[in-house]
């Protein structure tokens, strides 16, 4: 199957030319999220609690758009800019995001700098489960 690229309508703005969700044979690989809105021009939350809860919103949003969810992450990689200072409360947002027997392999790294001036950025793979709704194809996202 050819890849087929998403922008999800109603998904985060686009801070740079990409798509949100590029997808093979039901495997979803979600570009890296922002504590972005749907309007670019807004500033990012204060602090790593609500950035991170931002961002797993916008993970939940993107997959969502293409009939999956947070559920069907195989694989994440989160990036901090404050690694030891955010690291702890970024997890303790993180968790409440995943069944704690089922979650995701993930890597997390510390990084110099994030567009937009951001704290966190989390990308992942994902595979769509058996049943989830494809509504999105016939749509044309």
């Amino acid at each position: 199957m050819s890849p087929i690229f998403h922008v999800v309508e109603d998904g985060p703005s686009l801070v740079a030319p990409y798509s949100h969700v590029v997808e093979v044979d039901d495997w979803l690989f979600v570009t890296g999220q922002l504590a972005t809105g749907v309007d670019d021009t807004s500033p990012l939350p204060a602090g790593i609690e609500d950035q991170t809860r931002k961002v797993m919103e916008n993970l939940r949003i993107v997959l969502h758009g293409v009939g999956a969810n947070l559920a069907d992450a195989v694989q994440v990689r989160i990036f901090l800019t404050h690694f030891e200072r955010d690291y702890d409360a970024m997890n303790a947002i993180y968790r409440d995001y995943f069944d704690s027997n089922k979650l995701p392999a993930r890597t997390t790294v510390g990084v110099t700098a994030l567009a937009r001036g951001g704290l966190i950025e989390i990308d992942m793979i994902a595979k769509r489960s058996e049943g989830h709704n494809r509504h999105f194809l016939d749509a044309g996202y």
